[in-house]
Protein backbone atom coordinates (compact mmCIF):
# COMPACT_ATOMS: atom_id res chain seq x y z
CA UNK A 1 0.00 0.00 0.00
CA UNK A 2 2.77 2.42 0.72
CA UNK A 3 4.48 1.62 -2.41
CA UNK A 4 1.37 2.13 -4.77
CA UNK A 5 0.76 5.09 -2.53
CA UNK A 6 4.48 6.54 -3.68
CA UNK A 7 3.73 5.37 -7.11
CA UNK A 8 0.77 7.24 -7.21
CA UNK A 9 2.71 10.45 -5.87
CA UNK A 10 5.88 10.77 -7.93
CA UNK A 11 3.76 11.56 -11.60
CA UNK A 12 2.42 14.98 -9.47
CA UNK A 13 5.74 15.30 -7.79
CA UNK A 14 7.17 15.52 -11.53
CA UNK A 15 4.54 17.65 -13.55
CA UNK A 16 4.89 20.12 -9.92
CA UNK A 17 8.70 20.43 -10.79
CA UNK A 18 8.69 20.86 -14.07
CA UNK A 19 6.26 23.95 -13.72
CA UNK A 20 8.19 25.04 -10.88
CA UNK A 21 11.26 24.91 -13.64
CA UNK A 22 9.46 26.52 -16.71
CA UNK A 23 8.56 29.42 -14.31
CA UNK A 24 11.94 29.29 -13.59
CA UNK A 25 13.34 29.81 -16.68
CA UNK A 26 10.95 32.78 -17.69
CA UNK A 27 11.65 34.27 -14.39
CA UNK A 28 14.14 37.07 -13.64
CA UNK A 29 16.11 37.66 -10.60
CA UNK A 30 17.69 41.36 -9.73
CA UNK A 31 19.81 42.21 -6.57
CA UNK A 32 21.83 45.20 -6.11
CA UNK A 33 23.93 47.29 -3.22
CA UNK A 34 23.73 50.68 -2.97
CA UNK A 35 25.54 51.56 0.51
CA UNK A 36 24.84 55.58 -0.36
CA UNK A 37 21.14 54.60 -0.68
CA UNK A 38 19.93 53.33 2.65
CA UNK A 39 15.97 53.48 2.78
CA UNK A 40 15.72 55.08 -0.63
CA UNK A 41 12.46 54.47 -2.76
CA UNK A 42 13.49 52.92 -5.78
CA UNK A 43 11.29 51.97 -9.09
CA UNK A 44 11.60 49.30 -11.45
CA UNK A 45 9.95 49.69 -14.88
CA UNK A 46 10.02 48.14 -18.18
CA UNK A 47 10.66 50.32 -21.04
CA UNK A 48 8.20 50.20 -24.44
CA UNK A 49 10.13 51.89 -26.94
CA UNK A 50 10.43 55.45 -25.37
CA UNK A 51 7.76 55.05 -22.01
CA UNK A 52 8.78 53.56 -19.01
CA UNK A 53 6.17 51.16 -17.44
CA UNK A 54 6.17 50.76 -13.28
CA UNK A 55 6.81 46.89 -12.55
CA UNK A 56 7.44 47.19 -8.87
CA UNK A 57 9.26 49.24 -6.52
CA UNK A 58 11.46 48.34 -3.07
CA UNK A 59 13.04 49.87 -0.47
CA UNK A 60 16.89 49.86 -0.33
CA UNK A 61 17.18 48.09 3.38
CA UNK A 62 19.17 49.64 6.21
CA UNK A 63 22.46 46.90 4.42
CA UNK A 64 22.33 48.70 1.10
CA UNK A 65 20.29 45.98 -0.65
CA UNK A 66 17.61 45.78 -2.57
CA UNK A 67 15.99 43.20 -4.80
CA UNK A 68 13.36 42.19 -7.32
CA UNK A 69 12.01 39.35 -9.31
CA UNK A 70 9.98 39.48 -12.15
CA UNK A 71 8.83 37.58 -15.41
CA UNK A 72 10.31 38.09 -18.83
CA UNK A 73 8.92 35.79 -21.90
CA UNK A 74 11.84 37.57 -24.03
CA UNK A 75 14.61 40.31 -23.93
CA UNK A 76 13.63 43.77 -23.12
CA UNK A 77 15.16 47.05 -21.76
CA UNK A 78 14.44 48.01 -17.71
CA UNK A 79 15.47 50.70 -15.58
CA UNK A 80 15.51 51.19 -11.98
CA UNK A 81 15.92 54.13 -9.85
CA UNK A 82 13.93 57.02 -9.00
CA UNK A 83 13.73 61.02 -10.14
CA UNK A 84 15.95 62.42 -7.53
CA UNK A 85 19.01 60.22 -8.09
CA UNK A 86 18.43 58.81 -11.97
CA UNK A 87 18.26 55.53 -13.52
CA UNK A 88 19.96 52.69 -14.64
CA UNK A 89 19.03 51.20 -18.27
CA UNK A 90 19.65 47.40 -18.55
CA UNK A 91 18.54 44.16 -20.74
CA UNK A 92 16.82 41.58 -18.97
CA UNK A 93 16.42 38.37 -20.68
CA UNK A 94 14.43 34.75 -18.77
CA UNK A 95 16.43 33.54 -16.63
CA UNK A 96 19.04 36.43 -15.69
CA UNK A 97 20.29 36.57 -12.41
CA UNK A 98 21.40 40.27 -12.37
CA UNK A 99 23.99 41.77 -9.68
CA UNK A 100 24.14 45.26 -9.58
CA UNK A 101 26.39 47.09 -7.28
CA UNK A 102 26.67 51.22 -6.77
CA UNK A 103 29.90 53.09 -6.06
CA UNK A 104 27.90 56.04 -5.55
CA UNK A 105 24.74 57.53 -4.23
CA UNK A 106 23.19 58.26 -7.88
CA UNK A 107 21.57 55.29 -10.27
CA UNK A 108 23.15 56.56 -13.63
CA UNK A 109 26.63 56.41 -12.72
CA UNK A 110 29.66 54.70 -11.31
CA UNK A 111 28.20 51.39 -11.13
CA UNK A 112 28.89 47.30 -12.32
CA UNK A 113 26.34 44.79 -13.58
CA UNK A 114 27.11 40.97 -13.66
CA UNK A 115 25.06 38.41 -15.12
CA UNK A 116 23.19 40.00 -17.76
CA UNK A 117 25.71 39.49 -20.68
CA UNK A 118 23.15 42.22 -23.04
CA UNK A 119 23.71 44.80 -20.46
CA UNK A 120 27.36 44.37 -20.29
CA UNK A 121 27.28 45.16 -24.31
CA UNK A 122 25.42 48.38 -23.60
CA UNK A 123 27.78 49.30 -21.45
CA UNK A 124 30.65 48.57 -23.64
CA UNK A 125 28.73 51.03 -25.77
CA UNK A 126 28.55 53.69 -23.34
CA UNK A 127 32.43 53.60 -22.32
CA UNK A 128 33.34 53.75 -26.13
CA UNK A 129 31.36 56.99 -26.79
CA UNK A 130 31.94 58.20 -23.25
CA UNK A 131 35.86 58.41 -24.46
CA UNK A 132 35.27 59.99 -27.33
CA UNK A 133 33.25 62.59 -25.85
CA UNK A 134 36.16 63.43 -23.63
CA UNK A 135 38.38 63.33 -26.76
CA UNK A 136 36.43 65.68 -28.73
CA UNK A 137 35.90 68.11 -25.31
CA UNK A 138 39.73 68.25 -25.46
CA UNK A 139 40.03 68.98 -28.64
CA UNK A 140 37.20 71.95 -28.59
CA UNK A 141 39.74 73.37 -25.14
CA UNK A 142 42.44 73.39 -27.48
CA UNK A 143 40.53 74.72 -30.12
CA UNK A 144 39.51 77.84 -27.63
CA UNK A 145 43.00 78.34 -26.82
CA UNK A 146 44.26 78.06 -30.06
CA UNK A 147 42.25 80.65 -31.64
CA UNK A 148 43.69 84.23 -30.78
CA UNK A 149 47.01 82.51 -31.37
CA UNK A 150 49.51 83.51 -34.30
CA UNK A 151 49.30 80.11 -36.68
CA UNK A 152 46.18 79.47 -35.76
CA UNK A 153 44.85 78.32 -39.54
CA UNK A 154 46.72 75.51 -39.81
CA UNK A 155 45.94 74.57 -36.28
CA UNK A 156 42.42 75.10 -36.85
CA UNK A 157 42.85 72.38 -39.51
CA UNK A 158 45.09 69.92 -37.62
CA UNK A 159 42.02 70.15 -35.04
CA UNK A 160 38.95 69.80 -37.34
CA UNK A 161 40.85 66.59 -39.08
CA UNK A 162 41.18 65.37 -35.46
CA UNK A 163 37.83 65.77 -34.99
CA UNK A 164 36.72 64.27 -38.22
CA UNK A 165 38.68 61.11 -37.72
CA UNK A 166 36.96 61.06 -33.99
CA UNK A 167 33.67 61.03 -35.42
CA UNK A 168 34.66 58.39 -38.11
CA UNK A 169 36.58 55.67 -36.09
CA UNK A 170 33.72 56.03 -33.38
CA UNK A 171 30.65 54.96 -36.47
CA UNK A 172 33.46 52.54 -37.18
CA UNK A 173 33.26 50.99 -33.67
CA UNK A 174 29.35 51.08 -33.82
CA UNK A 175 29.09 49.36 -37.15
CA UNK A 176 31.62 46.61 -35.80
CA UNK A 177 29.43 46.42 -32.51
CA UNK A 178 25.80 46.00 -34.88
CA UNK A 179 27.72 43.13 -36.89
CA UNK A 180 29.01 41.28 -34.64
CA UNK A 181 25.85 41.47 -32.41
CA UNK A 182 22.89 41.40 -34.84
CA UNK A 183 20.86 39.51 -32.35
CA UNK A 184 20.49 41.82 -29.50
CA UNK A 185 19.11 44.27 -28.46
CA UNK A 186 22.08 46.16 -27.35
CA UNK A 187 22.43 46.88 -31.14
CA UNK A 188 19.60 48.97 -30.84
CA UNK A 189 21.45 51.62 -28.74
CA UNK A 190 24.19 51.39 -31.54
CA UNK A 191 21.88 52.48 -33.72
CA UNK A 192 20.48 55.63 -31.87
CA UNK A 193 23.46 56.70 -30.42
CA UNK A 194 24.74 60.28 -30.80
CA UNK A 195 27.70 62.48 -30.27
CA UNK A 196 25.68 65.22 -29.20
CA UNK A 197 22.10 66.43 -29.45
CA UNK A 198 22.34 67.02 -33.10
CA UNK A 199 24.92 64.45 -34.43
CA UNK A 200 24.13 60.36 -34.44
CA UNK A 201 26.81 58.13 -34.43
CA UNK A 202 25.96 56.42 -37.53
CA UNK A 203 25.27 59.82 -39.41
CA UNK A 204 25.89 58.68 -42.99
CA UNK A 205 22.94 57.65 -44.93
CA UNK A 206 24.19 54.78 -46.24
CA UNK A 207 23.92 53.59 -42.41
CA UNK A 208 20.25 52.45 -42.81
CA UNK A 209 21.43 49.37 -44.14
CA UNK A 210 22.85 48.67 -40.37
CA UNK A 211 19.01 49.43 -39.22
CA UNK A 212 17.41 46.54 -41.48
CA UNK A 213 20.13 44.00 -40.99
CA UNK A 214 19.09 44.79 -36.74
CA UNK A 215 15.82 44.89 -37.47
CA UNK A 216 15.55 42.01 -39.43
CA UNK A 217 17.74 39.83 -37.13
CA UNK A 218 15.25 40.92 -34.12
CA UNK A 219 12.35 40.56 -36.07
CA UNK A 220 13.05 37.34 -36.58
CA UNK A 221 14.15 36.25 -33.48
CA UNK A 222 11.91 37.76 -31.41
CA UNK A 223 8.68 38.50 -33.91
CA UNK A 224 6.36 39.78 -30.65
CA UNK A 225 9.37 42.82 -29.68
CA UNK A 226 7.81 45.74 -29.29
CA UNK A 227 11.29 47.30 -29.85
CA UNK A 228 11.58 45.06 -32.68
CA UNK A 229 8.46 46.00 -34.34
CA UNK A 230 9.56 49.65 -33.39
CA UNK A 231 12.48 49.57 -35.34
CA UNK A 232 11.03 47.77 -38.85
CA UNK A 233 8.33 50.59 -38.64
CA UNK A 234 10.96 53.53 -38.12
CA UNK A 235 13.41 51.53 -40.77
CA UNK A 236 10.30 51.57 -43.69
CA UNK A 237 9.65 54.95 -42.63
CA UNK A 238 13.76 56.38 -42.85
CA UNK A 239 13.39 55.03 -46.84
CA UNK A 240 10.39 56.50 -47.62
CA UNK A 241 12.15 59.46 -46.84
CA UNK A 242 15.01 58.91 -48.36
CA UNK A 243 13.15 57.66 -51.67
CA UNK A 244 11.38 61.69 -51.17
CA UNK A 245 14.87 63.24 -51.02
CA UNK A 246 16.14 61.56 -53.75
CA UNK A 247 13.12 62.57 -56.21
CA UNK A 248 13.29 65.99 -55.00
CA UNK A 249 16.95 66.52 -55.63
CA UNK A 250 16.08 65.11 -58.68
CA UNK A 251 13.14 67.65 -59.13
CA UNK A 252 15.53 70.67 -58.01
CA UNK A 253 18.27 69.33 -61.07
CA UNK A 254 15.73 69.21 -63.69
CA UNK A 255 14.30 71.74 -65.98
CA UNK A 256 10.99 72.93 -64.58
CA UNK A 257 9.23 71.69 -68.19
CA UNK A 258 10.28 67.71 -68.57
CA UNK A 259 8.56 67.04 -65.15
CA UNK A 260 5.59 67.83 -66.75
CA UNK A 261 4.07 65.03 -68.67
CA UNK A 262 1.71 66.58 -71.77
CA UNK A 263 0.43 63.16 -73.05
CA UNK A 264 -2.07 62.43 -75.67
CA UNK A 265 -5.12 60.31 -74.31
CA UNK A 266 -7.55 57.72 -75.67
CA UNK A 267 -8.99 60.59 -78.03
CA UNK A 268 -5.59 61.83 -78.99
CA UNK A 269 -6.18 65.06 -76.94
CA UNK A 270 -2.81 66.17 -75.10
CA UNK A 271 -3.14 67.03 -71.43
CA UNK A 272 -0.55 68.33 -69.11
CA UNK A 273 -0.22 67.31 -65.36
CA UNK A 274 0.51 70.96 -64.85
CA UNK A 275 -3.31 71.80 -65.50
CA UNK A 276 -4.37 69.65 -62.95
CA UNK A 277 -2.81 71.89 -60.07
CA UNK A 278 -5.24 72.67 -57.76
CA UNK A 279 -6.36 68.68 -56.57
CA UNK A 280 -4.56 65.96 -55.19
CA UNK A 281 -3.18 64.07 -58.44
CA UNK A 282 -1.95 60.51 -58.28
CA UNK A 283 0.52 60.15 -61.11
CA UNK A 284 0.43 56.48 -61.88
CA UNK A 285 2.57 54.30 -64.42
CA UNK A 286 1.10 50.96 -65.65
CA UNK A 287 0.31 48.14 -68.72
CA UNK A 288 -2.74 46.30 -69.17
CA UNK A 289 0.31 43.04 -69.36
CA UNK A 290 0.91 43.47 -65.92
CA UNK A 291 -1.86 41.91 -63.92
CA UNK A 292 -0.66 44.33 -60.67
CA UNK A 293 -1.59 46.94 -62.22
CA UNK A 294 -5.30 45.57 -63.41
CA UNK A 295 -5.82 44.66 -59.98
CA UNK A 296 -4.72 47.96 -58.77
CA UNK A 297 -6.91 49.53 -61.44
CA UNK A 298 -10.00 48.05 -59.73
CA UNK A 299 -8.90 49.49 -56.76
CA UNK A 300 -8.21 52.64 -57.83
CA UNK A 301 -11.58 53.17 -59.05
CA UNK A 302 -13.21 52.44 -55.55
CA UNK A 303 -10.95 55.54 -54.44
CA UNK A 304 -11.69 57.86 -57.61
CA UNK A 305 -15.43 57.26 -57.15
CA UNK A 306 -15.08 57.90 -53.09
CA UNK A 307 -13.06 61.10 -53.62
CA UNK A 308 -13.13 62.26 -56.93
CA UNK A 309 -15.92 65.02 -55.65
CA UNK A 310 -13.37 66.59 -53.06
CA UNK A 311 -10.58 67.29 -55.50
CA UNK A 312 -9.26 64.05 -56.01
CA UNK A 313 -7.55 63.48 -59.90
CA UNK A 314 -5.91 60.37 -61.03
CA UNK A 315 -3.12 60.80 -64.30
CA UNK A 316 -2.29 57.83 -65.52
CA UNK A 317 0.56 56.94 -67.97
CA UNK A 318 0.11 53.91 -69.51
CA UNK A 319 3.72 52.13 -71.67
CA UNK A 320 1.87 49.22 -73.48
CA UNK A 321 4.17 48.79 -76.86
CA UNK A 322 0.55 48.37 -79.13
CA UNK A 323 -1.83 51.18 -78.83
CA UNK A 324 -5.06 49.23 -79.31
CA UNK A 325 -3.99 47.19 -76.52
CA UNK A 326 -4.16 49.80 -73.88
CA UNK A 327 -7.71 51.67 -75.55
CA UNK A 328 -9.32 48.25 -75.29
CA UNK A 329 -8.07 47.57 -71.55
CA UNK A 330 -9.36 51.46 -70.94
CA UNK A 331 -11.88 50.36 -72.47
CA UNK A 332 -12.93 46.66 -70.90
CA UNK A 333 -12.35 48.28 -67.60
CA UNK A 334 -13.92 51.33 -67.79
CA UNK A 335 -10.95 53.10 -66.40
CA UNK A 336 -13.08 56.72 -65.78
CA UNK A 337 -9.94 59.03 -65.28
CA UNK A 338 -7.24 60.68 -67.48
CA UNK A 339 -5.86 58.01 -68.78
CA UNK A 340 -2.76 59.31 -71.39
CA UNK A 341 0.37 57.24 -73.04
CA UNK A 342 4.09 57.67 -73.54
CA UNK A 343 4.65 58.77 -76.74
CA UNK A 344 7.25 56.51 -77.94
CA UNK A 345 6.43 53.49 -74.95
CA UNK A 346 9.79 51.59 -76.60
CA UNK A 347 11.62 54.64 -75.23
CA UNK A 348 9.23 55.94 -72.49
CA UNK A 349 10.58 59.92 -71.75
CA UNK A 350 8.57 60.40 -68.69
CA UNK A 351 8.58 57.21 -67.37
CA UNK A 352 12.67 57.07 -67.10
CA UNK A 353 12.70 60.65 -65.58
CA UNK A 354 10.49 59.70 -62.89
CA UNK A 355 12.82 56.60 -62.33
CA UNK A 356 10.36 54.11 -63.02
CA UNK A 357 11.87 50.44 -62.38
CA UNK A 358 8.83 48.52 -62.04
CA UNK A 359 5.00 48.52 -62.38
CA UNK A 360 2.62 49.52 -61.03
CA UNK A 361 4.38 52.90 -59.54
CA UNK A 362 2.52 55.77 -58.47
CA UNK A 363 3.41 59.08 -57.15
CA UNK A 364 1.15 61.44 -54.98
CA UNK A 365 0.92 65.45 -55.52
CA UNK A 366 -0.34 68.25 -53.05
CA UNK A 367 -2.92 71.01 -54.66
CA UNK A 368 0.35 73.14 -54.84
CA UNK A 369 1.92 70.63 -57.00
CA UNK A 370 4.26 69.15 -54.79
CA UNK A 371 5.04 65.22 -55.00
CA UNK A 372 4.20 64.40 -50.94
CA UNK A 373 4.45 60.79 -51.13
CA UNK A 374 6.07 57.54 -53.26
CA UNK A 375 4.76 54.27 -54.80
CA UNK A 376 1.64 53.97 -52.17
CA UNK A 377 -0.56 50.91 -52.98
CA UNK A 378 -2.96 49.25 -51.04
CA UNK A 379 -3.89 50.11 -47.55
CA UNK A 380 -0.75 52.30 -47.48
CA UNK A 381 -2.69 54.66 -50.06
CA UNK A 382 -6.01 54.09 -48.46
CA UNK A 383 -4.58 55.27 -45.24
CA UNK A 384 -3.08 58.53 -47.20
CA UNK A 385 -6.11 59.34 -48.94
CA UNK A 386 -7.84 59.19 -45.53
CA UNK A 387 -5.61 61.10 -43.87
CA UNK A 388 -5.98 63.95 -46.60
CA UNK A 389 -9.95 63.56 -46.89
CA UNK A 390 -10.98 63.01 -43.44
CA UNK A 391 -13.22 59.87 -43.91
Amino acid sequence: MKNKCITQFLPVLFITLLLVSCSDRKSVRLKGESPENKDENIILSRIDIDIAIPLDSARVKKDGRFSFTFKADLPEFYQIGNQTKGYTTFIAAPGDKIQINYRTGYFDREYSVSGSPETSKMILLDSALAETKRKIDSLRLEYDKAYSLQGFPEKEKELNDSFVKLLKDQRMFNIAFILKNLGSLASIKALYQKVDDQTYVLYDSRDLQFFKLVSDTLNHLYPKSRQARALKIYFENEMKKMRIDQFGKLLENAPEKVLDPNLKNTEGRRIALSSLKGKFVLLTFWSAASADCIKENLELKNYYSKYRDKGFEIYQVNLDLNEETWKKAVQFDELPWINVREDDPAKPEFARLYNVTILPANFLYSREGEIIAVNLHGKSLQLKLRQIFGY
